[in-house]
């Protein structure tokens, strides 16, 4: 299809006319209807015994319908009833009958496919993963997704969904491995999603700009990346809560500002932590030193002080200590012996590529209150609700203009 006549064909749509009949009959016999609850169409010729299969027939091909780029041909072949074939459809055999087949996967990373999400995909309610990562897909989740019980692992990373966070997500009671990273979902991360039984969350490269719920101690993940989001408020001192499950935690440029809370040394099991591009203030606690597992530490692009304890340096397991541009004033002898280190601009004295004494004299005159934060209050304060909700179809039909334009 030429550039000019899909551009006329979004239009088309974008000004809600209705479709012009197709002459084809046998077309019009397959033309998929709205996942609103009636009945779906379903080319007649085809003869689909097995119903899990003749959803995933359904659901798949409206999928087809609603993308406008293939570039790599992946959905060629998503042509007839035997879906099981379709490249990037994993079939396995249902719980309840293991002679019968089902849809139980979609993998279609890295295809580059444009286009929306259509509610008819909450047919394939066996699925136990769906992979989209660096797709050009946008819009919203369908709140169909609600039916999926089975669903193990969403990867809807690299695209272009927009909106608040997806409340679908939070009733998807086999949900453990959750990666929206890389799009643009907005507003506040909802509570809920700390009380989920997941092992990792990704939600990092997003626009959310609220403050992290108090509750996020009570996750249980293995690894959360809350990075390059505009959060405002405290580290939270409930990461600590964390200590028996959590190996990474990355919250690299969130816009946090408070003092670095000391309960965060109780992550015991932590390899990773990085901090770093935020405003914390003040010391970096010696308890530090007792994370005993930690691997890779970053605290650069702050705004701390005071002096790096000589244990931190000495954690056995330490590979990578990174601190530059900060306001320390003294350093430890361990640190230099370490395999990878950063410490320029601080207030070193006896370290190059420092600050100039007059930079160090100017900040470190002032004190730091770590009181006024006010961190260690009971509950977090609820963010003003700036995001407007946009219908469904509204968010679609500027995804469709969205994709049109970045072609």
């Amino acid at each position: 299809m030429k550039p000019s006549h899909l551009f006329l064909c979004t239009i088309f749509l974008l000004l809600n006319v209705s479709r012009a009949t197709d002459d084809d009959p046998d077309l019009q016999r397959r033309r998929l209807l709205s996942y609103q609850g009636e009945p779906l169409a379903v080319d007649p010729r085809l003869n689909i015994g097995n119903p899990r299969l003749r959803n995933g027939y359904i659901a798949l091909q409206a999928w087809k319908e609603s993308m406008l780029s293939d570039p790599h041909n992946i959905t060629a072949n998503w042509i007839g009833h035997d879906v099981c074939n379709y490249t990037g459809v994993i079939c396995w055999p249902t719980p309840e009958f293991p002679h019968e087949l089902t849809v139980a996967g979609i993998d279609l990373n890295h295809g580059d496919i444009a286009g929306s999400l259509p509610n008819e995909l909450g047919l394939l309610y066996d699925l136990s993963l769906i992979h989209l990562n660096s797709n050009r897909f946008c819009g919203t989740i369908p709140r169909t997704f609600v039916n999926m019980k089975r669903l193990h692992e969403l990867d809807l990373s690299n695209n272009r969904f927009a909106g608040t966070f997806p409340r679908v997500m939070l009733q998807l009671p086999s949900l453990r491995y959750l990666d929206i990273r890389f799009n643009e979902f907005e507003g506040e991360l909802p509570r809920k999603l700390f009380e989920l039984d997941l092992d990792a969350i990704f939600v990092n490269n997003n626009r959310f700009s609220s403050a992290l719920p108090d509750n996020i101690g009570k996750s249980r993940v293995s690894v959360i990346v809350l990075a390059n989001n505009n959060f405002r408020g405290c580290v939270p001192a409930g990461l600590g809560e964390m200590g028996e499950t959590l190996n990474e935690l990355i919250l690299i440029n969130t816009g946090l500002s408070s003092c670095f809370p000391s309960e965060i040394s109780k992550l015991k099991n932590l390899t990773v932590l990085d901090l770093s591009n935020n405003q914390i203030v003040g010391e970096l606690p010696r308890a530090i030193g007792e994370m005993n597992m930690l691997e890779q530490l970053n605290v650069a692009h702050n705004m701390m002080s005071g002096k790096i304890a000589d244990q931190i340096c000495e954690i056995p397991n330490l590979d990578n200590f990174v601190y530059d541009n900060n306001f320390f004033s003294e350093g430890s002898a361990s640190c230099p012996k370490l395999p990878k280190f950063a410490d320029k601009m601080n207030c070193l004295k006896e370290r190059p590529n420092q600050r100039s004494a007059l930079e160090c004299q100017r900040f470190l005159a002032r004190p730091v209150n770590c009181d006024g934060f006010k961190c260690n209050h009971s509950k977090t304060e609820p963010p003003p609700k700036l995001i407007k909700e946009f219908r469904e179809d509204d968010e679609r039909r500027l995804c469709l203009v969205f994709a049109l334009v970045r072609e």
